[in-house]
């Protein structure tokens, strides 16, 4: 997980020049991309469980459910005209995708 943050962060590091000026670190749409995607985390991972799979490969698969659904907002967006791919929005996906991984982890069952 923390290679995830990791990768995140120097891809802002890099892009931080390219950055679309009306996109902040923090905002409505940032606690958005940050719940969201340790909700669809949180789905996966029950869905993925009550199909039997065992706790660690469930949380695995549901990091990777969340972190496609992530991936694939920000590429519909920047093929939609007037939004733009943000590599923000990304980082907190990622921080939501923690915060959901560390939840779920701590679950009985």
């Amino acid at each position: 997980m923390n290679a995830i943050i990791g990768v995140c962060f120097a891809v802002n590091v890099v892009y931080a020049q390219t950055a679309v000026t009306r996109d902040s670190w923090f905002g409505i749409d940032k606690i958005k991309h940050f719940f969201i995607s340790a909700f669809i985390e949180s789905v996966s991972y029950s869905a993925l469980q009550a199909a039997n799979v065992k706790r660690r490969p469930a949380l695995t698969g549901a990091i990777g459910v969340s972190a496609a659904f992530g991936v694939a907002r920000e590429l519909h967006d920047r093929r939609t005209p007037g939004n733009h791919f943000s590599y923000r929005d990304l980082t907190w996906d990622a921080l939501g995708i923690g915060a959901g991984a560390a939840m779920l982890k701590r679950t009985a069952r």
